[in-house]
């Protein structure tokens, strides 16, 4: 009798710690979860953090909505510490044991190319929200920031153009996005005409500090008679001493204008801006439009972040457009699984905050308005060019020989992000 009633026991308790572990399990399966993936120490934190912030407003916001399908959205955040490895590492931890359903992540295309293995051999589902070199599309990457031809391209025709400038200095951080876009716009800029001799190309680490030196050079190069530019993809808190020493040595924007690729009203906000009025970015958003979808992201960024004075920027943008076109399509393909969502991605829209509207293309890029502004010395930036329209990113470039022919599709029958319209082959990843 003492045996059958332990076997009773434990067979109660079995059913009780079933119970127990099932209730575990329906809680789980009660909320999605969201991966974060932003530096927010190191050289990139300066840049990164508001992004984390953006999402985790986003998610708010969702969940007083009544979450995605039902279901509440749950952060999980980590600090890939801008080491480049450790994004790769942390994107794998969000995957695997964490269980997120899609990761909101990444700043520099050094970042995002050590992700982007992890995320395809896991089948993962990554939104990349901040300017980038092209030459890529992965089935598992929505890119919501400007593609070379969304914003550089652009830039330096207005340079060309509107401002007259004859001679160029290509100035970078010295990783990957710098190098890549600056070789386009070297190939684009002897293409319109312009001698090598009237290129000067200088690469510098990240958190470079000392500029002296270099703005010496500019300066020299400059004062040759033609007039010059300066287009920088100078990346993180490097762009603060640039820009001292620019003042310094009191290179002013009616001398040698800066159009900056990487620079927009964050990083403005840790410097004196007054000697800088006159220089400019080329984005696809800034703070200073007006209209009512800025208005109102701008005051819902106030009141989650409890301080009047932070400002907005491009990327933050780009993360709002693509949290919500991944509601969307989430709702539309009522299932957060990587395949069906992607799929539900191609050609959705979902209002900009520049008065219009945005849409995915079928390479996973965006079509996005471009915009120049000028700096103010409030650290705000006056429009001073604009598309007449939106501008589908190319995610392959024109002017280099080896992607001229090259178009990513992944709509039925290519499904391939590295397509060859000439030879009609496949030469990257295929969806399965």
């Amino acid at each position: 009798m003492k045996s059958k009633i332990n076997l009773k026991r434990l067979a109660a308790a079995g059913l009780a710690c079933g119970s127990l572990l099932y209730g575990s399990a329906a809680l789980a399966a009660d909320t999605i979860k969201v991966g974060v993936l932003h530096s927010l120490s190191g050289t990139m934190a300066i840049s990164e953090s508001t992004l984390k912030d953006t999402v985790l407003m986003m998610i708010k916001e969702q969940n007083a909505k009544g979450g995605v399908m039902g279901k509440k959205l749950e952060p999980v955040v980590v600090d890939p510490a801008s080491d480049w490895p450790l994004f790769a590492e942390k994107a794998r931890q969000l995957i695997t044991q964490d269980k997120v359903d899609v990761i909101f992540g990444c700043w520099t295309s050094v970042s995002r190319k050590s992700v982007l293995p992890v995320v395809e051999e896991l089948n993962g589902l990554l939104f990349y929200p901040v300017q980038y070199e092209g030459e890529e599309s992965s089935k598992n990457v929505f890119y919501t920031g400007a593609a070379p031809n969304q914003q550089a391209i652009p830039a330096v025709d207005y340079l060309l153009n509107d401002l007259g400038v004859k001679r160029f200095v290509l100035a970078g951080t010295d990783y990957v996005y710098p190098r890549t876009t600056n070789k386009i716009l070297e190939a684009y800029l002897k293409a319109k005409g312009i001698k090598e001799d009237d290129i000067m190309i200088n690469y510098t680490p990240f958190g470079q500090s000392d500029w002296q030196s270099i703005v010496s050079r500019i300066k020299e190069f400059g004062g040759e008679g033609k007039k010059t530019a300066v287009v920088s993809t100078i990346n993180g808190d490097a762009n603060v001493p640039f820009y001292k020493e620019l003042a310094n040595q009191g290179v002013d924007a009616s001398d040698i204008p800066v159009v900056a690729f990487s620079v927009g009203e964050q990083e403005l906000s840790g410097i004196d801006t007054g000697p800088l009025v006159g220089h400019l970015a080329a984005w696809n958003y800034f703070e200073s439009v007006y209209n009512d979808a800025n208005d109102k992201f701008i005051e819902q960024w106030h009141q989650y972040i409890g301080d009047d004075k932070r400002v907005t920027n491009d990327p933050m943008e780009a993360t709002y457009i693509g949290f919500n076109m991944w509601v969307k399509a989430v709702e539309k393909a009522k299932s957060t699984d990587t395949d069906k969502v992607a799929a539900a991605m191609i050609g959705m829209q979902t209002p900009n905050l520049t008065g219009g509207t945005a849409v995915m293309n079928k390479n996973h890029h965006l079509s996005k308005p471009v915009l120049i502004g000028e700096i103010q010395d409030d650290g705000q930036f006056a429009v001073v060019w604009q598309t007449d329209g939106l501008v589908k990113g190319d995610a392959w470039s024109d002017y280099l020989p080896g992607s001229k022919d090259l178009i990513a599709d992944w709509t039925k029958p290519v499904m391939c992000g590295n397509y060859n319209s000439k030879t009609k082959t496949c030469g990257g990843q295929a969806a399965q």
